[in-house]
């Protein structure tokens, strides 16, 4: 049924995975409005667990670290002359999706891209659905806006994902698109490298069960499927790969 393992949440997502009609006006109202004349969307999904606490201002430089070293965005002219004639292809810019609890975050991206050219010459737009700064479990909107940005950055031609993010796992495998990760923090600071690309389209299983063998001692699943792999992100986790 699956000849890929690492596409059977990708195909079992869109085949299941049905927004209400709400949630679906939500995402194509949005995306018409700002995204779909970009020439290519590069989503950006940025998340500060409890267990990797990092500030908006390192978490900020580990984004941009991460889209320079990768050359997913063109770098900044700091140039005291900057030429806009350079620009290429103005009515079809590169668009940035940013999905993220914060607010600041998004004024970051965005302002570094509205206070400085590109050295390539291209403009870059920025843009944030919605930043309700809390996880609000048991309100519909805020879940439904969730899921309307789920959809949203699945339709990403490049991701950024944070380590662990349930929210990025969906959207990529969604998208059948590998992201890079933005690996969790180290003291409260960037990492080196501050991300790294999957290896598989298939989302992490954070919590999977021990398997136990006749001789009741508990054996890593890993060692017993070819086509399983511990996450690139998590540890503890395990995902499927071709």
């Amino acid at each position: 049924m699956f000849p890929l393992k690492e596409t059977v949440f990708h195909h079992l997502g869109r085949y299941l995975l049905h927004p209400s009609n709400s949630v679906w006006g939500m995402v194509m109202r949005y995306h018409k409005s700002y995204l779909a004349k970009a020439k290519e969307k590069i989503g950006i999904q940025a998340r500060i667990f409890f267990w990797a606490p990092i500030s908006i201002d390192e978490l900020y430089k580990q984004i941009v670290a991460c889209t320079q070293i990768k050359s997913i965005l063109p770098q900044l002219n700091h140039g005291h002359s900057e030429n806009s004639s350079m620009a290429t292809d103005e009515a079809n810019p590169r668009a940035v999706l940013v999905t993220s609890l914060y607010g600041e975050l998004y004024d970051r991206i965005r302002d570094m891209y509205y206070m400085h050219s590109t050295t390539t010459g291209e403009i870059i737009s920025v843009y944030q659905p919605s930043h309700d700064e809390n996880q609000q479990f048991d309100q519909l909107v805020h879940n439904q806006k969730a899921l309307a940005e789920i959809w949203l950055f699945s339709f990403s031609d490049v991701l950024i994902t944070t380590s662990g993010s349930t929210f990025g796992y969906v959207s990529y495998s969604l998208a059948s698109v590998k992201p890079f990760f933005l690996l969790s923090s180290k003291d409260q600071k960037v990492p080196h490298p501050p991300c790294r690309r999957a290896i598989t389209l298939d989302p992490c299983f954070h919590s999977p069960p021990d398997f136990i063998c006749k001789t009741s001692n508990k054996t890593d699943s890993v060692k017993l499927a070819r086509y399983l792999r511990h996450c690139e992100d998590y540890g503890e986790g395990i995902k499927l790969f071709d």
